[in-house]
């Protein structure tokens, strides 16, 4: 089996619209995740990459219900790697707290936290199973995972960018599939135009049918992959 994750960042709405509606031709669910605090008056742009308009906690709600997968991705879009220990946590909780606030049903103890640039440090990521089920990281060894298991609390990540991302997509769907199994989890943002290393719209549809057409794959979002995770024997 091949499981496969395009875990989509920053909550674009344009983008995250269309996301979902491709994803629903194909009877699939989307995995999204969201800065908790962007959709405020108050909040500042960390770069000229998230300049396009985000979508708030109806928005998120409503994906939701229609069966994606909204995760939380910091209470602002910061560097946690880059600050000290006792900040990182404190944006974590405070990013949590809104999740618990305002997406219903949303339960730390099922989410996958997925850090702002994929960076964590050794100290956050000894911390972070202690708040969430999971959180997502830059992998070391690439994007490619075993399959998940029950007690697995890291999941390991990579992107591409600022340009067009669809190339690494491409590569590493086929080293994927190379395999016997495994589980891909590649980090993008928008379409088209929007955000860092963004994809086509036309390019995901195309993608999704191939890989909804795939016998031995699946297309899933990243807590749902571990909340299905068998038991060991």
């Amino acid at each position: 089996m091949h499981l496969i994750t395009l875990s989509f960042d920053d909550g674009f709405l344009k983008s995250n619209l269309k996301i979902a509606e491709l994803y629903e031709r194909h009877g699939l669910s989307a995995c999204f995740n969201i800065v908790a605090s962007a959709h405020r008056p108050e909040f500042r742009l960390p770069n000229p990459t998230h300049g396009p308009p985000v979508g708030d906690f109806g928005v998120w709600n409503e994906l939701q219900a229609r069966g994606h997968e909204v995760m939380p991705h910091g209470f602002r879009h910061a560097n946690k790697s880059r600050m000290p220990l006792s900040e990182a946590q404190d944006l974590i909780r405070r990013g949590l707290d809104v999740f618990t606030a305002e997406l219903r049903g949303f339960d730390p103890r099922r989410a996958v936290f997925n850090f702002p640039y994929n960076a964590s440090s050794p100290e956050l990521e000894a911390w972070m199973p202690t708040v969430v089920r999971a959180y997502r990281t830059e992998g070391a060894r690439g994007p490619i995972m075993p399959l998940p298991n029950p007690g697995q609390t890291r999941l390991d990540t990579t992107s591409a960018g600022p340009g067009n991302a669809e190339a690494a997509v491409d590569r590493w769907i086929a080293e994927l599939l190379s395999r016997p199994s495994g589980w891909l989890l590649f980090c993008l943002h928008g379409l088209d135009e929007e955000g860092w290393g963004p994809i086509r719209a036309t390019y995901l549809e195309r993608l999704l049918a191939r890989l909804a057409a795939t016998p031995s794959v699946r297309v899933i979002p990243a807590a749902r992959a571990l909340a299905e995770a068998p038991a060991p024997f």
